[in-house]
């Protein structure tokens, strides 16, 4: 009862519980586990499928693809709300541009003439339709509209992306001005 206990419990390894082999004793290596016919690859034993090489690691891969398209899918959907929400606000600012350049088009009249202020209101109506336009197609019309625009003109895309680069930072540098005050 005392030698089991001993076992059970861990102790460190002394010098006297190493024994050398006799000194005639020949020493042959063992046969590498891969040609003794036993099989430690990581699908042997763990399903049904242990049949096929390689199953367990082809499902896993399977498993893979079908996680990734649904995070892709996932991410698509996500994307498409916050496309739709930012053609939702463009098209309330470019009808409040137009409103204001309606209101803009009387004063203009009072203070310049009657022409000036046609220009006005042709603005305006110009920007009213552009609005109507964004309102009637959708998100995948618009980025397929945008896409020949850029396939035709390169160089005003270019621009376009410019001055709308310019307009973003004016706008976060004043934000940030008015933040710090």
């Amino acid at each position: 009862m005392a030698d089991q206990q001993d076992r059970d419990t861990a102790q460190p390894i002394s010098d006297g519980d190493i024994t050398p082999p006799p000194a005639g004793a020949s020493f042959t290596p063992a046969a590498p586990l891969k040609d003794a016919g036993v099989d430690f690859s990581p699908e042997s034993g763990l399903s049904d499928h242990s049949a096929e090489p390689g199953s367990t690691v082809t499902g896993a891969k399977q498993a893979l693809r079908d996680n990734v398209a649904k995070g892709r899918e996932q991410a698509a959907d996500k994307a498409r709300l916050f496309a739709e929400d930012g053609k939702a606000k463009a098209s309330d600012a470019l009808g409040q541009l137009s409103q204001l350049l309606r209101d803009a088009a009387q004063q203009v009249d009072d203070k310049l003439g009657e022409q000036y202020g046609q220009y006005a209101r042709g603005a305006a109506d110009r920007v009213q339709g552009f609005t109507s336009a964004i309102d009637q197609k959708s998100v995948d019309d618009l980025l397929t509209d945008a896409r020949e625009l850029v396939r035709k003109s390169p160089a005003a895309a270019v621009g376009v992306a410019a001055g709308l680069g310019f307009v973003v930072a004016r706008l976060l540098s004043a934000g940030l001005d008015q933040r710090d005050a």
